[in-house]
């Protein structure tokens, strides 16, 4: 699943500069620096406003990448980085597909929006991408049901860096104060959970396969 963003991203765009929400903001990344586990705060197009400290050291070790450094947009990171596999286990099933969905439901309920559009036309200039949004993701969603689409609460696996954690599962926890809604955002934090998993063969590699499972390959 080589994928490839086409172009470069649009700049993200920026969070209402009131001196109260910057304020706000400012205390918010001290709240996200005092928890032990990955955490992020995105926009609607998962820009990413604000990460903490365990966040960096999760994805510290992906290669450079001119649109899609989770750091950036986490969304892009996951469809479009080819070291995504190495942090995200099952990376296909437990974390492409239902984030794709989620960004499917996303622009059916925004209509007409840059950041989202933008996200659209990269996944139309890869034939795979396209493949699997057009064709395979109904499929999928068929078979799993609409809950898979759901991102809080999800447990998925994740392949940490850190030893002491190793392969293991994360369960996201999604939250949104109304300061946060205010300005378009949304928490999301990866509970780490001691899951004694088996390592997932993609670890420590990139991904080279040339089409989705999930979409059936022509005759």
């Amino acid at each position: 699943m080589a994928y490839q963003a086409g172009g470069q991203r649009p700049a993200p765009r920026p969070v209402p500069e009131t001196s109260d929400v910057q304020a706000y903001l400012g205390d918010y990344t001290g709240l996200l620096e005092a928890v032990s586990f990955p955490s992020l705060v995105v926009d609607h197009c998962w820009d990413v406003v604000l990460t903490n400290s365990a966040f960096r050291s999760l994805f510290g070790g992906v290669g450079p990448h001119p649109t899609a450094m989770p750091g950036d947009n986490f969304l892009r990171f996951v469809l479009f980085h080819p070291d995504a596999p190495t942090v995200l286990g099952e990376h296909e099933a437990s974390w492409c597909l239902p984030m794709l969905a989620h960004f499917a439901r996303t622009v059916e309920s925004h209509g007409p929006d840059h950041g989202l559009q933008a996200i659209r036309r990269d996944i139309a200039q890869d034939p795979i991408m396209e493949a699997a949004y057009r064709h395979g993701l109904p499929h999928w969603i068929r078979s799993v049901g609409e809950s898979a689409v759901e991102q809080d609460g999800a447990v998925r696996p994740l392949l940490h860096p850190d030893p002491r954690w190793g392969a293991t599962e994360c369960r996201i926890v999604v939250e949104t104060s109304r300061t946060l809604e205010e300005v378009g955002c949304t928490r999301l934090t990866f509970v780490l959970r001691d899951a004694r998993r088996t390592p997932s063969r993609d670890r420590r590699t990139r991904r080279t396969a040339s089409h989705l499972r999930v979409v059936p390959v022509a005759d």
